[in-house]
């Protein structure tokens, strides 16, 4: 089958590593099924992969890809949830993994998973946009529907308004019933956040009109110190991510003194993301996607993404 590998590790130039051609049939060991992927959803942990984040050079060749929807060898239209683990919150079980991290990923014709994490995709979603839930999307609704702890009404700020989970927040924030603020520093993207729902944007850093009751923090370093500052009293950061680095200043004076609270958020369980594809059903709110190729071209994605010349979600398709 044609599929998308990580073949070597280079942190400097990751696409060095990136191999596009034939490999194996997946096998399926006792309670693993097959899927045939119609559509798969490019995400920052593919590039980190080949960089040789959270991956040695072992265990390479590993086809690369988290996110997929497809058809099961029932014929049903399926979504797969990325995370392999067991209990009822596979996120919490020490030995879980990722797709494509110890078994091979969703960028190729087929991918084998556990039966347990396929969800029915509705009928409503097409195929390029149920692709975009399992990582970025499902990331987001946790953050803002579980993490924050917040009624309707509330203000969250979103930092780093462009990437996947963070287009994500700022969309489902407004289907929730947040009023979302957002920041980046190009001048290009708050508008894009504008376009999606955001009711304010700033500039990274900037002094905000009033503090918000909950920041969404993927960025790390480089925001964490405006993230602090623009909580009120009592307020709440919900980090998922550390894209810019993860050892920042902890100004544990402020958190202590204004009783703030950091929440750590991981990915969800394969039933939240049953529920999240019920929301866009529901809503019609759909994800943002800034381009669709074909897995062929998968090259040009990555690199795009390596460049930082997106808003929303890559999509890799194949043939029906």
């Amino acid at each position: 089958m044609f599929a998308v590998t990580a073949t070597r590790i280079d942190p400097e130039d990751p696409l060095a590593g990136l191999t596009l051609g034939q490999r194996p049939d997946p096998e399926t060991p006792d309670g693993w099924t097959v899927v045939t992927v119609r559509a798969a959803a490019l995400n920052h942990h593919d590039l980190w992969t080949l960089k040789g984040v959270g991956i040695r050079q072992e265990r390479l060749p590993i086809v690369l890809g988290c996110d997929a929807a497809g058809v099961d060898e029932d014929g049903n239209e399926v979504i797969v949830h990325a995370v392999i683990g067991e209990g009822a919150d596979e996120t919490l079980d020490p030995g879980r993994s990722l797709l494509s991290e110890v078994h091979d990923g969703t960028f190729a014709e087929r991918v084998a998973v556990p039966r347990r994490n396929l969800v029915p995709k509705p009928a409503a979603l097409s195929f390029e946009e149920a692709a975009c839930l399992p990582t970025a999307w499902l990331t987001a609704y946790r953050m803002l529907f579980e993490r924050a702890g917040l009624e309707p009404g509330s203000t969250v700020l979103v930092q780093g308004a462009g990437g996947g989970v963070a287009t994500a927040l700022i969309v489902l924030g407004r289907a929730g019933g947040y009023r979302v603020w957002a920041t980046s520093r190009s001048e290009k993207k708050r508008l894009h956040a504008l376009a999606l729902g955001a009711d304010q944007v700033f500039e990274s850093g900037a002094r905000l009109p009033e503090r918000v009751d909950a920041v969404m923090e993927t960025v790390g370093q480089a925001t964490w110190a405006h993230s602090l500052k623009a909580l009120r009293p009592g307020g709440r950061i919900v980090v998922s991510g550390a894209t810019s680095g993860a050892v920042p200043p902890a100004d544990l004076n402020r958190v202590f003194f204004l009783q703030l609270s950091v929440a750590g958020s991981t990915m969800g369980t394969r039933d939240q993301l049953g529920r999240l594809a019920r929301l866009l059903e529901q809503t019609g709110v759909r994800p943002t996607i800034d381009r669709v190729l074909p897995l062929t071209e998968a090259r040009a994605g990555f690199a795009a993404l390596r460049d930082g010349d997106v808003f929303g979600k890559i999509v890799f398709t194949l043939p029906g």
